[in-house]
């Protein structure tokens, strides 16, 4: 067994719940359009073509194959998008979602009026969709190395569809943010560290685990709760058709790895399992949205305390992690060597997630129905 790694080392503070640190953390905006992260991995040639060794994997690419949407022609882009209109309506279907109704007293909000809590509303849509196209762009490098470095032709085949998925994500959120809405962020910095981690990792198993397990199992998740909570009929559709895409991406992950880790040593499943909390913990701090507060000119610290003790906003960031824990699980991590990822789920207070279903093949009541479909 490997030397137990400390909070220090793998978040960089002792405390899980250190605010302050967590906001210490900051990407600059330099207006900068390129960002070169150094790695090193083997590109993986395997001479076994043949196909459908491993079933599960050839009945996703199968499935993957036919679920192909197309971004400019399924979806109605001249929907008229009125952000300020869009925050009302959700408020009013969502009550509290704004806390413009908590008691201001004695806060940097002690004067605010709907003037103010309407364009916070709108930085947030701005804020939460830039982070979004952010973290697909991620997945889309994450799963072309994923096609180079994985060793089974079934994987490679399936990677390729979702590299393809990917690229029309990252066109379509592109698309909404500069035709719907009124201003982007640069990537938080905590997703962008994230990314960093997983690029630079040389272990073909650890792009996995990063992207599609826990990235794209916290997208899943986050997708599935907006679609829930907006009224906006254009962004409500286009969640749904990603949606779809996402679960098999999931399922991808949990599918190949599950084999795999049964075959790792306890100190590597340790690896692992710290990988899988570093990351927990990094896309949890990164939904805090201290940039918006940042825009509008208030205390971030205090802003930040404020919203965290909303129970819609508790409710949020604990529901994150409804995939992500019992993928962990299926995948043996939670309860491997003494446990020690099971107790850290608990210390972030997701573990009640764990026996929820898991996406190894929930991918399937995701798909698209017939009235959904994408045209042929």
């Amino acid at each position: 067994m490997t030397d137990m790694k400390t909070n220090a080392e793998m978040i960089g503070r002792d405390e899980i719940n250190d605010l302050e640190a967590v906001l210490s953390v900051t990407t600059p905006d330099d207006g900068a359009l390129a960002a070169a992260v150094e790695s090193e991995f083997d590109t993986i040639f395997t001479w076994d073509y043949e196909k459908g060794s491993r079933p599960k994997l050839n009945r996703l690419y199968e499935k993957a194959k036919t679920s192909m949407w197309n971004a400019e022609t399924d979806l109605d882009w001249s929907i008229e998008v009125d952000q300020e209109e869009v925050v009302r309506n959700n408020t009013i279907a969502n009550p509290g979602l704004m806390n413009a109704t908590a008691d201001m007293t004695g806060t940097p909000f002690e004067k605010w009026g709907d003037k103010e809590w309407l364009e916070v509303g709108v930085e947030s849509q701005n804020w939460m969709l830039s982070q979004f196209l952010h973290g697909e762009q991620g997945a889309l490098v994450c799963t072309a190395r994923i096609v180079e470095s994985v060793p089974w032709i079934d994987a490679k085949y399936y990677a390729a569809t979702q590299v393809m998925d990917e690229a029309r994500h990252v066109e379509v959120f592109a698309k909404y943010i500069d035709t719907k809405l009124s201003g982007h962020y640069p990537v938080n910095a905590h997703l962008k560290m994230l990314l960093d981690d997983i690029i630079q990792d040389s272990r073909w198993d650890m792009t996995y685990l990063g992207m599609q397990i826990m990235v794209e199992g916290l997208a899943l998740a986050a997708f599935g709760f907006i679609h829930q909570l907006t009224t906006e009929p254009l962004l409500k559709k286009m969640l749904r058709y990603v949606m779809s895409d996402e679960a098999r991406h999931v399922a991808f992950g949990v599918l190949s790895l599950q084999d795999y880790y049964l075959e790792l040593t306890q100190a590597e499943l340790r690896e692992r399992q710290e990988f899988a909390f570093e990351a927990a913990v990094r896309m949890r701090d990164r939904f805090l949205q201290q940039e918006v507060w940042e825009r509008m000119g208030v205390p971030v610290k205090d802003a930040v305390e404020m919203v965290l003790k909303a129970p819609e906003r508790e409710m949020f960031q604990t529901m994150l992690f409804s995939k992500i824990v019992p993928n962990c699980k299926k995948l043996g991590l939670l309860d491997a060597g003494d446990g020690w990822l099971r107790t850290k789920f608990g210390e972030l207070g997701v573990i009640q997630f764990e026996h929820w279903a898991d996406t190894g093949e929930e991918y399937e009541m995701f798909a698209l129905a017939n009235g959904e479909a994408p045209a042929a």
